[in-house]
Formats: structure tokens, C-alpha cells, sequence
């Protein structure tokens, strides 16, 4: 942006329905219209802090002083020499002022190699978190600041009063006038019809579900969680099997299964606190100490964990709560249709044997500084993964209710092949490093060549660890990595899949599952599919999003069920794990995240609007599987991802 101070205010006075900067008072206001596919505004950084310098390479931190009324994510960027720098920021603390404290080299530099998607784009803070992406470069001939929102809710405002640069760390800091999170763990900076405001409230509530008699009649479920309408030939446990042209899990008994799971399922979840000191003033109350010790004592250490979901727990069942609200969790997936207790899960949980459920393999060698992938030409790499999954694998390899394996999750490399080899050739010495040097000594050292390297590591890693499961567990289905993006994986890698998995697995946060895709990946691999993750939320919890949003608790209701009747049309997905069982936490998890994507919140209640139509999905998949039955036809309203916006402004 490169207008004159008196032109950015004539312009910020003609737009004031949009931007309004008052230079007396040396703050900003920018009001997001609803109405709009992508709404914001750019400003002149001058109108702000006439001191601020241009060229910002010498500093570490930008600190921004703002208040936003609403917790949707919204983009932040800067207008340099080279160009629009821009990542993506979304806050603790609506409707209250603070400052975050964001590093500049997010706008400046690729994110460091890490192990998985999230990893790799999420960075937490005090008082929000950061996601990355957008453009990047030198931060030099810095004039304008940028925010926008793809598709607001409600109209919603940011007020920024101060923007500063700071060579170190400075934290963020709290400045609302009370509280930010309640004595239950809730936002109390928003309010809303469902939420709680005082224990006795709880307590009836509680005590409804509480008392209520579960019937599962509606679900026709086996033992196991199969369609009792079909039977096949049992072999014990759980396996993969096409009839027709449509793909389905067998359970134990023979019984037609399709896998309608959830993630993350545990006792206690949502609501944890982590770096207390760095957040002075933010809760209204903390859990006790001595309760976490007593129950959370591994997480509870030197005080650095508390959580409200167990505290309320506590509250509504008093000591006898390890059990009793492990009991709900079945009642809860009984009445819900739920047959799988899917990735994430508690393991105190899935060793119940009561559901079926899925579990990831870990220890295999996956390395954070290889963005995933493995280093296959370590001398003991075979040998390290045989005695890994010989040790993990002995409880479950005889367990009927284990459906089968996942062996990673999201890997980051993909798509970045060229990226990680020229971070193992900088990288230290060792044993790929060597050999991808002298590949590309013989092969040349091009794009391509770089790609069919990763991809030859790849393999290798794949069809090792898939003969050694089966050879210590050849009871149970290797159900693949849980890959970011599909649409990603081209042919090469489809055909390494089919090779080495009994499922093709994948996480689509989406409007629904690409049918041309999935047929695509089906006539490829050869492989039925599940699908290991996908959400919808909204923002009226004080709460981000999550990764699709949706305008209402109502709408998310809606969202689940044409996502996920429209996946089970397709002949060969068997399988999905909504993400997840309870909101995440309102302050953030350990990268940041803070969704709304939880059948529950932290007050251990249920979201009637989401899992009435989760109920309602239940009783029609087995007919829309069989292609009997069309899925439902109703669209949510205003449903949009989290893919990058396209460049446009209010005028």
C-alpha cells in the first residue's frame, strides 16, 4: 500500500461502514459485513504508531494491542517491497483487550520440518494461537496492516489501539476487565442460551441424563457393533470384505460392519490449562491442585496441568467418577449409534473391550526433522520397527475388538518432496542423507528425482512395517497412514498404498468427500477407505471454529449429517471418525487449537443439535451403504473451509 497518510483517512471515512481510524485517539475499527464472501480491510500502519519503522528485519516480534469480538479465526497481514505477508490468528479472549505477541518469522520463513500437518502450521500462544500460511518474504518497506475474515458471523468487529516490534519475547498479556474463562471452564466473555451459570444448574441437568434408559433397538447392531440385517462368514475378528460392487468391514461374527467412530474418546477431556504463569488474570477460578494430583497425577506435575472437564467430572459424580463416567461414555455412544472408538482415544477406555475400536502404532522410527518420514537405511531400522511392534502389539494381536492398526498420521513431507531433501543434504550426517546423495550424484539432481527418492523411502518403510504386523499380528488390518490430503497422493503413491495397507485412510475436513476422488483413489489402490477425521463448529462458545465452520449449533447438526451420508453413498467408504469427542481446549491445546468440534463441551454436557442428527445418520447408514437409500439432500447454510481466501477487500 503506498498512499499518502491524508489519502488512507479520506478512504478510511468513505468505507466507515467498514474501517473507521481515529488518529486523535490513534486506534482502528474494522467492522466485517456478513454478507460478504471475504470481508476487511487494509490500513496505513502510520495511522497507528506514527514511529514505527518501515524496515523490520532487525526485530523479532510484532505486538499487536487489540480486541475482537468474536473467537472466528481472522487473517493478518503486511504489505512489504515484495509483496502481502499473511497467516492466520484466532483468540482466547473475545470481547476482551489483549496483546499477542506473534514472531515475525512467521511471515518470513518456511515453518521448521515437523512430524505431521498440525505440527507443522500450529503455534500457540498465550492469548491466541497462530496458523500459518499465506505468502512469505522480508519484511522490509513495511507501510500497510491487513485483516480479513472469510465469511463473518454475526458481523462481528477487531478494535487494534497499539502495534509495536520487540527484538525479544515480550508474552502476551490479559488486560480485560474480568475473568476470561468461569469456575466451570466456560468462556466468560460471551454468553449463550445453553450455558451454565451456576453448579445447581449442572446438577439437574446432569441428573436428566443421568437418569434416562438408553434403547439401541433403532441400530439393529451385532455384539460388536454389525448390521444384524447381514451375515457373512465370521473369521474372529474384524476384516474387510466386497460384496458387489460395495466395499465393508466383516465383524467378528460375520456381521456387515460399517466403522461410525469418533476420535479422541476419554473421560475428562476439554478444559485444560497449561502455562498458567504466562496468563495472569484469565480464570475465574482453578481446579484443585490436590484433585489433579490425585487423578491426573502424570499430567499434574510442578502444577503445569489442570483441567476443568475433570473437575467437573468431580463435581457431578464425586470420587466415584473414574467409573461412573466411563460407563457414560457407553451409555452415550450406545444412544448416539456410535460403534467405534476411533484414533486419539483413552486407552483405559478401549482396553474395556465393550466397543470396537482403532489404534495408532507409534515408535516405527518417524522423525520430526524428516517431516514425517523415516530414515529406512539405518542399519538397525528393521530390527528397531520388529521389536516395536512386536512389544506393542502383544495385548491387542488375540483382541476381537480391535479393528485394526493405524500406522501414522498426516505426514508433512507430502507434496514437499524437494523441501526435505534439501533439508537432509543440509542436515546432519546420517545414513539417508548419504544415500540420497549419492541417488542424485547418479540420477541427477532434479525435482523429479528428488521426488522419486522420497517416494522409494517411502515404499520401503511401508512394506517393512506392513510384513512385520502381519507377521506378529496377523489378526488384524493395517489400516494405513491417515493422510492430510488426499487429492495430494498421486498415482505412485496410491499404487505404494495398495500394496502395503488392508485400508486406504485419509483425513477430509470438507463440505463432504470428492466423489471423483474417492473413485479415483478406489480404482487405484484397490483399497476400501475410511475417512480418520473431519468436524464443523461455530463460534458462539468463544470458541474458533474449527477447520469448517457453520453459523449455528443447529448448523452443525445439519453439516454432519449431508458430510457424513454422502461419504457412506459411496461404495467404498467403510469407515469414519468424527474429530472429536469433546471441545478442545478453550485456551488452547499444546499447539494452539481451540475448535468447537466436540459432541460434548467441557461441562460434560452433549450438543443436542449435533448428536440428535448423529443419531438420526445412524439408523439410515446401512441403507445408504447398500445403495437403497439417498443420503440426505439438505445443505448446511454458510458453510466454508479453512483454505486460503482469495485476495479481496471491502471497498
Amino acid at each position: 500500500m503506498r498512499n499518502s497518510l491524508k489519502t488512507i483517512f479520506i478512504t478510511a471515512l468513505a468505507a466507515s461502514a467498514f474501517a473507521q481510524c481515529t488518529l486523535a485517539q490513534t486506534a482502528c475499527k474494522i467492522q466485517f459485513d456478513s454478507s460478504k464472501e471475504v470481508s476487511g480491510q487494509k490500513f496505513a500502519l502510520k495511522t497507528i504508531n506514527a514511529g514505527l519503522p518501515d524496515d523490520w528485519s532487525n526485530y523479532q516480534f510484532v505486538v499487536l494491542e487489540y480486541k475482537c469480538s468474536t473467537a472466528q479465526r481472522f487473517q493478518l497481514g503486511f504489505t512489504t517491497k515484495s509483496g502481502y505477508n499473511e497467516l492466520r490468528i484466532m483468540c482466547y479472549v473475545p470481547n476482551a483487550w489483549n496483546k499477542l505477541a506473534i514472531p515475525l518469522k512467521y511471515f518470513t520463513e518456511l515453518p521448521d520440518p515437523a512430524v505431521d500437518l498440525a505440527a507443522t502450521f500450529n503455534h500457540a500462544r498465550y492469548t491466541g494461537w497462530i496458523n500459518l500460511g499465506g505468502k512469505r518474504g522480508p519484511l522490509q518497506e513495511v507501510d500497510s496492516i491487513g485483516i480479513r475474515m472469510r465469511k463473518p458471523i454475526h458481523n462481528p468487529t477487531i478494535e487494534i489501539r497499539s502495534i509495536t516490534l520487540a527484538k525479544e519475547d515480550p508474552g502476551d498479556v490479559y488486560m480485560g476487565e474480568y475473568p476470561a474463562v468461569d469456575e466451570f471452564g466456560q468462556s466468560n466473555l460471551v454468553d449463550y442460551p445453553a450455558k451454565i451459570h451456576s453448579l445447581q444448574q449442572l446438577k439437574n441437568e446432569w441428573a436428566i441424563e443421568d437418569n434416562e434408559v438408553v434403547s439401541t433397538k433403532a441400530y439393529n447392531y451385532s455384539k460388536f457393533g454389525g448390521y444384524k440385517q447381514k451375515k457373512v462368514k465370521g473369521t474372529g475378528f474384524f476384516r474387510t470384505q466386497k460384496i458387489g460392487d460395495r466395499w465393508w468391514f466383516v465383524d467378528p461374527e460375520g456381521y456387515l460392519f460399517l466403522s461410525v467412530g469418533v476420535d479422541c474418546v476419554s473421560t475428562g477431556n476439554g478444559g485444560n490449562v497449561r502455562d498458567l504463569e504466562k496468563r495472569n488474570g484469565m480464570y475465574k477460578e482453578l481446579p484443585p491442585v490436590d484433585l489433579m494430583n490425585k487423578y491426573a497425577p502424570k499430567y499434574s506435575r510442578n502444577n503445569q496441568f489442570l483441567s476443568f472437564g475433570l473437575w467437573n467430572l468431580y463435581r457431578r459424580y464425586g470420587d466415584e467418577f473414574p467409573q461412573k463416567s466411563t460407563d457414560l461414555v457407553f451409555k452415550r455412544m450406545d444412544k448416539w449409534g456410535l460403534n467405534t472408538i476411533a484414533n486419539w482415544s483413552s486407552s483405559e477406555i478401549m482396553n474395556m473391550n465393550r466397543k470396537a475400536f482403532l489404534i495408532p502404532l507409534r515408535d516405527l522410527g518417524i522423525a520430526h526433522d524428516l517431516m514425517g518420514l523415516c530414515d529406512v537405511y539405518e542399519p538397525d531400522f528393521k530390527a528397531n520397527v520388529d521389536k516395536s511392534l512386536s512389544e506393542f502389539v502383544k495385548p491387542y494381536k488375540n483382541n476381537p475388538w480391535l479393528v485394526g492398526y493405524f500406522i501414522g498420521n498426516e505426514p508433512a513431507w507430502l507434496g514437499e518432496e524437494s523441501r526435505l531433501c534439501g533439508l537432509i543434504l543440509e542436515g546432519k550426517d546420517r545414513p539417508i542423507r548419504t544415500a540420497l546423495s549419492n541417488y542424485l550424484k547418479e540420477k541427477g539432481d532434479t525435482p523429479d528425482n528428488r521426488k522419486a527418492f522420497v517416494f522409494s523411502v517411502f515404499r520401503t518403510f511401508l512394506v517393512t512395517t506392513n510384513q512385520l504386523l502381519k507377521k506378529h499380528d496377523p489378526n488384524h488390518l493395517n489400516l494405513g497412514i491417515r493422510f492430510g490430503n488426499i487429492l495430494a497422493l498421486d498415482e505412485e503413491i496410491l499404487k505404494i498404498c495398495g500394496e502395503s495397507f488392508d485400508v486406504l485412510s485419509f483425513n477430509c475436513y470438507d463440505l463432504y468427500p470428492n466423489t471423483q476422488m474417492m473413485d479415483r483413489a478406489l480404482r487405484i489402490a484397490k483399497l476400501p477407505m475410511i475417512i480418520g477425521e473431519y468436524h464443523f463448529g461455530t463460534v458462539d462458545r468463544g470458541m474458533a471454529q474449527s477447520l469448517w465452520q457453520v453459523d449455528s449449533q443447529e448448523q452443525r447438526g445439519v453439516a454432519y449429517r449431508y458430510y457424513t451420508e454422502k461419504a457412506y453413498s459411496h461404495p467404498g467408504l467403510i469407515g469414519t471418525g468424527y474429530f472429536q469427542w469433546c471441545d478442545q481446549d478453550l485456551t488452547g491445546r499444546r499447539d494452539g487449537e481451540n475448535y468447537n468440534c466436540g459432541l460434548i463441551d467441557v461441562t460434560d454436557r452433549p450438543y443436542k443439535e449435533q448428536v440428535e442428527a448423529m443419531m438420526e445418520t445412524a439408523t439410515r447408514l446401512y441403507k445408504i451403504h447398500s445403495g437403497v437409500l439417498k443420503p440426505v439432500n439438505r445443505m448446511p447454510e454458510n458453510a466454508r473451509g479453512h483454505e486460503a481466501i482469495p485476495d479481496i477487500w471491502n471497498k
